[in-house]
């Protein structure tokens, strides 16, 4: 596998190894001796989500206060705008985001660490995604900022008006939102 840094260094792409041929592909989706060698990250992942979105969906920005939560992301079927937002305040990257596009097609993986918020938009119908999180899913403890935030002026390429859940139409601004100390 390769490690692709991003303009933030905690977040980063993984490209893993396929071996292909004309009956299809075998790849390793996580070996963790592999994440460690590479990265130089000893994680320890206890919960897999599976997503499926139409087109359009946006998911986010998520992230839980307590029980923080790192995430390696990949997609399965169709392909996603995938955001990481630094809201670790004492970090120089603070209020930064880096995006990336993550498919079925090109198998890019994207490691966001804990001390991020995370969010992204389905770009095909039957678009699914998978993700492993370091801790467990904890409801008290969810946090939402606005996906729209204009102080983040995250450019989602939106080909029309988002389909947004409740929970995330209503999230808390930027500058409101509780952040990681």
């Amino acid at each position: 596998m390769q490690v692709i840094p991003t303009e933030i260094p905690e977040v980063l792409m993984i490209e893993p190894r396929v071996f292909g041929d004309d009956r299809g592909f075998f790849l390793e989706s996580f070996n963790e001796k592999t994440f460690i060698d590479k990265t130089g990250l000893e994680v320890r992942f206890v919960q897999d989500n599976h997503s499926r979105s139409v087109k359009n969906v946006l998911r986010g920005l998520h992230y839980q206060i307590q029980q923080a939560q790192g995430k390696l992301v990949r997609v399965i079927a169709g392909s996603i705008f995938d955001v990481a937002v630094d809201i670790r305040k004492n970090s120089p990257t603070f209020g930064q985001w880096v995006s990336c596009e993550l498919s079925a097609a090109n198998k890019l993986e994207l490691w966001v660490p804990a001390g991020f918020a995370h969010g992204f938009l389905a770009l095909e119908e039957g678009t699914e995604v998978l993700y492993k999180t370091t801790d467990y899913y904890a409801p008290a403890y969810e946090r939402t900022i606005l996906w729209n935030d204009p102080d983040l002026a995250i450019d989602w390429p939106l080909s029309a008006e988002p389909i947004v859940s409740t929970k995330d139409q209503v999230g808390t601004p930027f500058k409101a939102a509780e952040v990681y100390l």
